[in-house]
C-alpha cells in the first residue's frame, strides 16, 4: 500500500525559507515521477514542481528560481526547498506519486497517490 506523508510546513515571514519533506512507503519512489502541488483556499489545486525517475525536473513559472525539488533515494524521501517565500505561496502543500517513470507535466490528474498535506503560511 502506497503511503505519502508530508512534513516541514509552518509559518514564516515573506522572504523566508522552508523545506518540505515527503516520506514514501509501500513502493520504491526513486523509480517513479513524483511531485509537489498546492491548494489555497477557494482555488484549484495546482502543480508546483515535479521530478521524474531519471531526475528530470519541472517547475511552475511562479516558483521557478525560488523552489527546488529533490529526492533522497535511499531514504525514499522527496523534498521541496522553498526560498524567497511570498504571501501568495500560502497554501496546503501536497506530495503526489505517479506510477510511471516519466512525468507528463504539472497535471493533477496524472498522479495516482496523494499525501494528506502540510500547511505553509507566509505573512507579509
Amino acid at each position: 500500500q502506497v503511503q505519502l506523508v508530508e512534513s516541514g510546513g509552518g509559518s514564516v515571514q515573506a522572504g523566508g525559507s522552508l523545506r518540505l519533506s515527503c516520506a514514501a512507503s509501500g513502493y520504491t519512489s526513486s523509480s517513479n515521477c513524483m511531485g509537489w502541488f498546492r491548494q489555497a483556499p477557494g482555488k484549484e489545486r495546482e502543480g508546483v514542481a515535479i521530478i521524474a525517475g531519471n531526475g528530470g525536473t519541472g517547475y511552475a513559472d511562479s516558483v521557478k528560481d525560488r523552489f527546488s525539488i529533490s529526492r533522497d533515494n535511499p531514504k525514499n524521501t522527496l523534498y521541496l526547498q522553498m526560498t524567497s517565500l511570498k504571501p501568495e505561496d500560502t497554501a496546503m502543500y501536497y506530495c503526489a506519486a505517479r506510477m510511471w517513470y516519466l512525468c507528463g507535466g504539472l497535471t493533477v490528474t496524472d498522479f495516482n497517490y496523494w499525501g494528506q498535506g502540510t500547511q505553509v503560511t507566509v505573512s507579509s
